[in-house]
C-alpha cells in the first residue's frame, strides 16, 4: 500500500488543496493509528462520534479515517452522517404542522429518525448480514429511495458517525428564555421550538450519545466562521448540481445567500452551546483557525473502553 499515492488520490476525489496532505500526515495519520489501537484493545467494534460545526471538515475527516483504517491498519470501517438519518420531507412537514413550523427545516435535534439510526448502528456492529444504510439528498431536501441506500456487510470494525449537533448536551431551562438571533425572536417568540429541541436531546439523542466509545471534535474558533464555511459547502453543492445539467434553484433545494443566512440561524444556539461545552468532554479535540487549519490537538479526557 502506497500511503502517499492513496492520500493524493483522496485529495483529488474530495477536491481538497495540496496543503491538506500536510494536515493528514501531521494530525490524521496518527489519529487513525490511535483509533486502531483502541479497537485492538477493546476487542470489539467501536463507535466513534465526530462533532464539528457546519463546514468544519468533519465529513472529509470521517471519510479519510475510513480509508486510513482500511489501507494502513486493515480494519473494516464505515462513516455515517447523522444527516442521512433526517426524517423525510413529508414527516418533517407533519411535525411542523403538529409541533412548530420551524421543524420543517432539517438539521436540529428532533428532525432525525433516531430510532432508525440506533437500529442501523446495532446491525452494523452486531449483525452478520447485509445492512441497508440510508442516504439523504440535500439537493432535493428528502431521503433517497431505499433502492439507493448503501449495502454494507456486517459486522464492521469501526463506525464513525459525524454531525454538527452530535454529542451536544441539553441546555439548562433558563438558557432557553432569551432568543439568540432574529429568527428565534420573530418565529419562536414563546420558545416552544427551542424547548422541543431541548427535550429531544434529553431523551432519544442521549440514548445515541451513550453508545459512543470515542469522541472527536473539530472546534471552530467562533460561530462567525460557520456562515462562511457553510456558504462554501452550498457553493460546492451548486457546482455538483450544475455538473448534472440541472438548474440550481429551479430543480433543487440549493439556497440563495439570503436563504442561507436565515437557514444558518436555525443552528446558532446549539453551535454556540457546543463550542462552549463540548471541548472539555471529548477525547480528541482539534482546535481550528478561521481557515480550518488545525492549530492544536488536546486530549481533555482519556479513552476508557
Amino acid at each position: 500500500m502506497n500511503t502517499i499515492t492513496d492520500i493524493l488520490a483522496f485529495l483529488r476525489q474530495q477536491r481538497l488543496p495540496p496543503s491538506y496532505e500536510e494536515t493528514v500526515n501531521t494530525w490524521y495519520l496518527p489519529l487513525a493509528g490511535r483509533l486502531a489501537g483502541h479497537h485492538a484493545g477493546a476487542g470489539r467494534p467501536l463507535l466513534v462520534g465526530l462533532n464539528g460545526s457546519q463546514g468544519s471538515g468533519k465529513s472529509t475527516l470521517a471519510a479519510l479515517l475510513v480509508q486510513l483504517l482500511a489501507d494502513v491498519h486493515g480494519l473494516r470501517a464505515i462513516d455515517l452522517s447523522i444527516d442521512d438519518f433526517y426524517l423525510s420531507r413529508r414527516s418533517r412537514q407533519a411535525l411542523a404542522s403538529q409541533v412548530h413550523s420551524l421543524l420543517a427545516t432539517r438539521g436540529v435535534p428532533g428532525t432525525h429518525d433516531v430510532s432508525l439510526l440506533l437500529e442501523t448502528l446495532q446491525q452494523l456492529t452486531q449483525g452478520t448480514t447485509t445492512v441497508a444504510v440510508p442516504r439523504f439528498d440535500k439537493a432535493s431536501d428528502d431521503r433517497c429511495p431505499e433502492s439507493e441506500w448503501l449495502a454494507v456487510s456486517a459486522p464492521v470494525d469501526v463506525v464513525i458517525i459525524e454531525g454538527w449537533c452530535l454529542g451536544v448536551p441539553a441546555q439548562r431551562g433558563e438558557a432557553l428564555h432569551r432568543p439568540v438571533n432574529d429568527l428565534e425572536a420573530a418565529e419562536d417568540p414563546d420558545g416552544r421550538w427551542r424547548r422541543y429541541i431541548n427535550r429531544q436531546i434529553h431523551g432519544q439523542y442521549q440514548a445515541l450519545y451513550d453508545l459512543v466509545d470515542i469522541w472527536i471534535m473539530l472546534q471552530a474558533p467562533s460561530f462567525e466562521c460557520v456562515y462562511k464555511w457553510r456558504s462554501e459547502q452550498e457553493n460546492k453543492l451548486a457546482d455538483d448540481v450544475l455538473e448534472q445539467g440541472k438548474d440550481v434553484y429551479r430543480d433543487t433545494q440549493v439556497m440563495t445567500d439570503q436563504q442561507l443566512s436565515r437557514f444558518i440561524q436555525h443552528y446558532q444556539r446549539l453551535t454556540e452551546h457546543a463550542l462552549a461545552e463540548l471541548p472539555g468532554q471529548v477525547h480528541y479535540l482539534f482546535r481550528l483557525d478561521d481557515d480550518r487549519r488545525i492549530i492544536a490537538l488536546e486530549r481533555p479526557r482519556p479513552v476508557s473502553l
